[in-house]
């Protein structure tokens, strides 16, 4: 088990170690489709303090070679304090962390990182519970693939959106629009097979809504405006009316 080591080592710390491989993405969405995993789940679970959803960070996982280091286009750990301090997280330091990643997301680009080779084995071997790769370049193989670990091997999840029972929602694609950009994103589904909304159409929906009500008000007010010039006309006082 990675997390097991001596506490009596002196292991680097976040501060100690590089918060960066240097390596650039490559692909806009990777950054932009976690992105807006994350958002959505900041709504979502605004009352919770006990996750954290990383976006191209490195996890420092091995605490015999201390500067080893994957970096998913995200992660998601259930259990460990959101905010750590006003500088936040740095890096993600399993043996400061104890806590492994629950699901672990990559992107793939027209530069493959390994993605379903190593980097597949790597999360395995830390224990990763859901493995998510979204291939978005692919034309007749699903684009969404989400694995769970089974005995220490992981297992392809059938359906699409994909419900992952340890984190309480389900996964999958859809068309919509992010930042302007209408295309196909991933989001997160409840049980029902349901959409989340984004912050940004939650807030259109909001403003539709009131605009709504906006209008059921003036439809009510005229009505009554000729509901009152009605009585008037056959001689009734509608002021008078108990």
């Amino acid at each position: 088990m990675l997390l097991n080591y001596n506490p009596r080592h002196c292991l680097p710390s976040a501060e100690d170690l590089p918060d960066s491989d240097d390596t650039p993405v490559d692909n806009q969405l990777q950054v932009l489709v976690p992105q807006i995993l994350q958002v959505i789940l900041a709504m979502l679970w605004s009352e919770r303090q006990d996750w954290y959803f990383g976006i191209n960070m490195g996890i420092y996982y091995n605490p015999k070679q201390p500067t080893d280091v994957i970096v998913p286009d995200g992660f998601l750990s259930i259990g460990v304090p959101r905010i750590i301090d006003s500088d936040l997280r740095l890096s993600y330091v399993l043996w400061d962390e104890q806590v492994i990643p629950t699901m672990v997301l990559e992107v793939v680009s027209q530069t493959r990182r390994q993605e379903y080779t190593k980097k597949k084995e790597d999360y395995a071997k830390m224990g990763v519970l859901y493995y998510v790769i979204y291939n978005p370049l692919r034309k007749r193989k699903p684009r969404l693939e989400v694995y769970e670990l089974n005995n220490e091997e992981y297992e392809l999840l059938q359906g699409e959106p994909v419900w992952l029972s340890e984190i309480n929602l389900g996964i999958g694609r859809e068309t919509g629009v992010y930042q302007g950009v209408l295309r196909e994103w991933l989001y997160w589904y409840d049980q029902q097979g349901k959409r989340y909304l984004t912050p940004e159409e939650k807030a259109l929906e909001t403003q539709q809504q009131l605009l709504e009500a906006q209008q059921q008000v003036l439809e009510a007010q005229e009505r009554a405006k000729i509901l009152e010039e009605r009585l008037r006309n056959l001689g009734i006082n509608p002021n008078e009316l108990s």
